[in-house]
């Protein structure tokens, strides 16, 4: 269970369109996925995506959002919508969501949670009601199939918390029950108040759809309020550092994904201090002897990952979330200008899955009169599975055998075929990590 408040931003989608509220005046989202992005990036913790889609086709194109948001995100997004059929709860499920919210439903939700609790496990899946009377009516299920409650009405709140408490928290085997109140009216400062007053979960809505970018100030009220929520907090003080003769310290800035190496660059004491209390990478400026905060002027900010000192505590690593370029001249990288170069044998397993699936979709795009790839692709999916289902076969017979070096040709024959199949059907090397890395 997370031990701390999260703060979760709520996107709609109705008929394959993302909009601002639920409400009847609403106004069209242009960039959902940018949007939960910028909701990871300036500090939310989890993403509520509402799927209100009634027919097939819309609801094809509104997975189809959501499926792009889970690949961009790092957070976890949790999908609500009317269910009516375990398939739709595995569709939300496999598109990446943490959890499958169900909207309460008089005739067939209970059924519903206890097969979707049973199937996928309780901590998929989550149940939202507008009153502390629809949860009497599938009490059981609630808390035997589910993990948390999501309150669609606000003025609900204090009875649902109450319900919480008397059947789960105080029950004879106490259950672990997550609770978070959807706001429409309230304010930061509701929310904040609502956070030390009852035992929720977290809150959503509202305020926080559209202020993200004060989601870290209002976490540091709520720390000084005494509510634990999830902040940027370093084990070393500045005074831990030791600094260069211009009592600086290096940063060395680090792509968190690809690893590549962005820039370099200092901080005083003050940038360091507001890099930590906003996540947003700030230095000091000595051509301008003043506070940088990267990005304010390009709009490329570097959003903090992780921060990590060196073994003498004279420069910091830093790993972020690059949005556009690091170097002024445009160049993703401020590093380019080679000086020395001897062409290393590359084995770093992710670079090498990463360079032959480009290889790949390069083949796909651009015909080779002469290439084995394109000549698959050019037969079609009946092909390609076709030398997928011999490539297994061969690694079936290849682990019979004692030596392992033709199973380790076998094994590469068959990863090929697979990004193949992959490039096929649009799926991305990425997306299948972040699959594992959720298992």
């Amino acid at each position: 269970m997370i031990d701390y408040k999260q703060i979760i931003p709520c996107i709609y989608l109705i008929n394959g369109e993302a909009v601002d509220t639920y409400e009847a005046n609403r106004t069209v989202i242009e960039d959902p996925v940018g949007l939960a992005l910028s909701y990871d990036n300036y500090g939310a913790d989890a993403i509520f995506v509402f799927d209100f889609s009634c027919e097939d086709e819309a609801h094809t194109k509104n997975i189809t959002i959501i499926r792009n948001i889970c690949r961009t995100v790092d957070i976890p997004v949790v999908g609500v919508a009317k269910y009516n059929s375990l398939d739709r709860i595995k569709q939300m499920i496999y598109a990446g969501c943490a959890k499958a919210c169900i909207y309460y439903d008089p005739e067939s939700s209970g059924r519903l949670i206890e097969d979707a609790g049973r199937r996928f496990g309780r901590e998929h899946i989550s149940v939202c009601v507008d009153r502390s009377e629809q949860l009497d009516n599938i009490k059981n299920e609630v808390k035997n199939y589910s993990s948390s409650i999501l309150i669609k009405n606000e003025d609900e709140l204090e009875k649902c918390a109450e319900w919480v408490l008397l059947n789960c928290t105080h029950n004879i085997h106490p259950i672990v029950m997550g609770l978070v109140p959807l706001y429409n009216r309230k304010t930061f400062h509701d929310a904040a108040a609502d956070l030390r007053k009852f035992e929720i979960t977290g809150v959503a809505g509202g305020d926080f759809n559209k202020l993200y970018k004060e989601f870290m100030s209002f976490k540091r009220q709520c720390k000084s309020l005494g509510i634990a929520v999830n902040t940027f907090d370093s084990k070393y003080r500045w005074e831990d550092f030791k600094l260069n003769s211009d009592g600086m310290l290096p940063v060395i800035v680090q792509d968190y994904k690809t690893d590549d190496v962005l820039m370099m660059a200092y901080m005083n004491e003050e940038a360091y201090q507001k890099t930590v209390e906003t996540g947003i990478m700030t230095y000091w400026s000595r051509s301008r002897d003043e506070l940088w905060v990267k990005g304010d002027t390009s709009g490329h900010y570097q959003f903090v990952k992780s921060l990590t000192a060196d073994c003498d505590l004279d420069t910091i690593l830093a790993r972020v979330y690059q949005v556009g370029a690091a170097c002024h001249t445009g160049s993703r990288s401020c590093f380019f200008n080679d000086m020395m170069k001897k062409r290393p044998d590359e084995t770093n397993p992710m670079r090498v899955l990463q360079e032959v699936y480009k290889r790949i979709l390069e083949r796909k795009e651009n015909h080779a009169d002469d290439s084995y790839t394109n000549y698959i692709f050019d037969r079609g999916l009946d092909k390609i599975l076709k030398k997928f289902g011999e490539e297994c076969t061969e690694v079936i017979i290849e682990s019979k055998n004692p030596d392992p070096e033709e199973l380790r040709y076998s094994i590469s024959d068959l990863a090929y075929q697979v990004m193949l199949l992959m490039a096929e059907k649009g799926l991305s090397l990425e997306d299948v990590s972040k699959e594992l890395s959720h298992r």
